[in-house]
């Protein structure tokens, strides 16, 4: 009964049973309560939190759901894999981690589901798959229905940003596990490929161009860091207005992760691409490197691009040195792009088009016999 178009599914504490149960007395209010409201989980605010949620959910329908809210599991009409030569299924699971206790601490919950789906798509888009649908699971201390429908929102606008359907979830109600503010969010989600098309590793030849596109900022990654260093260490307050920012802190921590999947689906069909990596935890080149074969190694030049004030400021209040920060945070790229020379200039095109940043980072070359690798060299350029 959380984000889902169709399924609403009961768990442990869920709150999508809607079986009627018999009244018991609440000694202490005078009320007649069910025994599962005296146990903490609230009912009643579930089917209203379901309610408050449709329109968000119907925003998302593609033609191939069938079937309405409310469900035990999703339907989508596999007849329209019906095109593909060789359908190939692609799956992601994923959340938002620490960044949910930021919109916590504000009373902010619209963005963290937009965060939720950037980093279930754009994990899965990188092989090539165009998404289908999503799934969502929020767990809470506390049902209150008008937050958990902007957490809803917020994953439905996204699922429409990038394509996707959202087709099932739940919402479940865990007192005594989280206070009643805490929740905690995750999804999946599954697109299909050309088996032929699948990009990766193999694709990837020395002499390869790496084109950088650019975050929208932290994105939902290293928040763990983020939070330690700016509100534990420093005791900067959410509501500090930052100069280098332009706005408070709490407003740069929840910019919302940007959602290429569309982005990426309309530079493959352009141009010639070798492989893809969505720049999530662990950095640039962790991730990178991810994706190429042994016997490549790329070279990152630092002085290609300047990262967002963000960056800068949690290395310098942190005292964190460049590999550190650099093996955390995204540093400003969102993607990285590995594709042929001759594919560079429809490339931009295509991205400028889009509004997408994006810039030549580096290029691969060949390492016989050692496995792949990534390095930066160079200093970032100051703003």
């Amino acid at each position: 009964m959380s984000g889902g178009l169709n399924a609403r599914s009961a768990a442990d504490g869920a709150i999508a049973d809607r079986t009627e149960r018999p009244p018991t007395s609440d000694s202490a209010s005078g009320h007649s309560r069910s025994a599962y409201a005296a146990a903490g989980v609230d009912i009643e605010a579930g089917d209203r939190a379901v309610e408050l949620m449709k329109v968000h959910v119907a925003a998302t329908h593609r033609p191939e759901v069938l079937g309405g809210l409310g469900g035990f599991a999703g339907f989508f009409d596999a007849s329209a894999l019906a095109r593909y030569d060789h359908p190939v299924l692609a799956t992601s699971t994923d959340g938002v981690g620490t960044k949910v206790a930021i919109a916590q601490a504000m009373d902010v919950h619209d963005t963290v589901g937009w965060d939720l789906v950037g980093m279930l798509v754009d994990d899965l888009v990188v092989t090539g798959a165009e998404p289908l649908f999503v799934t969502d699971y929020i767990a809470c201390g506390s049902v209150v229905p008008e937050r958990i429908a902007a957490i809803v929102q917020g994953i439905a606008r996204a699922c429409t940003h990038a394509g996707a359907a959202l087709l099932g979830g739940e919402t479940a109600e865990h007192p005594g596990l989280l206070e009643p503010d805490e929740y905690d969010i995750a999804g999946a989600t599954t697109g299909v490929v050309e088996r032929d098309r699948i990009l990766g590793p193999d694709r990837v030849r020395a002499g390869d161009v790496v084109l950088a596109l650019a975050s929208s900022g932290l994105h939902s990654n290293g928040y763990s860091l983020v939070r330690k260093v700016l509100l534990a260490d420093a005791g900067w307050s959410l509501e500090r207005h930052v100069d280098d920012f332009g706005r408070t802190l709490g407003e740069e921590l929840l910019t919302p992760t940007r959602v290429y999947a569309r982005d990426i689906l309309a530079l493959i069909e352009a141009c010639e691409v070798h492989a893809i990596s969505h720049i999530t935890g662990g950095g640039l080149a962790n991730n990178l490197v991810r994706v190429l074969p042994d016997g490549v190694a790329a070279e990152l030049d630092r002085t290609s691009w300047t990262p967002a004030p963000v960056f800068r400021v949690v290395q310098h209040l942190g005292g964190i040195s460049q590999p550190d920060i650099e093996a955390t945070l995204n540093m400003g790229v969102g993607m990285a792009v590995v594709l042929p020379e001759s594919s560079l200039a429809a490339a931009q095109g295509v991205l400028q088009a889009r509004n997408v940043l994006s810039w030549v980072v580096g290029r691969t070359r060949g390492a016989a016999g050692q496995p792949a690798s990534v390095e930066l060299f160079g200093t970032h350029s100051a703003e």
